[in-house]
């Protein structure tokens, strides 16, 4: 035997349990707690996701190219529709046009239930959709046909047609919904 104090000998890796940390198994309980909390405060606050396929029934209009059906948001996919506060010019005065694209609409449902074609959703959550009036008239066909609405990648044969003839916007002095949005909705 030496001198000085003895030291137990060392054991080795294997044999040696795990050290724990003071609060370690508490502190990891702890994180998972608060991402279970985090996911449940998204889920709650997140848009609800709208699933492809048909929706029917009474539409709630927000203006002439969206609407609910139910609890579901809907964007009339292929179409812009002036905004709701949008206005455009006709003969010198300025014209409510977004809140008539809306009347348009809701001229073109007449107060039936209507089918729309979920194909995919926006990144607002939004179910993008063909939709159809009771005596299946394509709406969203309709709304650029009657010049209540520009082509927004699909309709353009209409479009061209409403402006010949000049109906509704194309009577007028517009700026296209999605740069009066850029300048007066930004974010959007």
């Amino acid at each position: 035997m030496g001198f000085g104090p003895q030291w137990p000998a060392r054991r080795s890796a294997a044999t040696r349990s795990p050290r724990r940390r003071p609060g370690g198994g508490r502190t990891r309980w702890m994180v998972l707690l608060a991402l279970g909390l985090l996911a449940a405060l998204l889920a709650r606050f997140a848009p609800p996701q709208v699933g492809v396929g048909p929706v029917e029934g009474r539409p709630r209009l927000v203006d002439g190219d969206s609407l609910f059906i139910g609890s579901t948001e809907l964007r009339m996919q292929g179409i812009d529709a002036p905004e709701g506060r949008q206005t455009c010019t006709r003969e010198g005065r300025e014209w409510a046009c977004g809140e008539d694209a809306r009347r348009n609409l809701q001229r073109l449902i007449g107060g039936q239930q209507i089918r729309c074609e979920v194909h995919s959703t926006d990144r607002h959550g939004r179910g993008l959709a063909t939709c159809f009036s009771a005596a299946g008239d394509n709406l969203n066909a309709r709304m650029v046909e009657e010049g209540f609405a520009v082509a927004f990648g699909a309709y353009q044969r209409e479009e061209a047609s409403a402006r010949t003839a000049r109906r509704g916007l194309w009577a007028s002095q517009f700026d296209r919904p999605q740069d009066w949005r850029r300048r007066n909705m930004p974010g959007s």
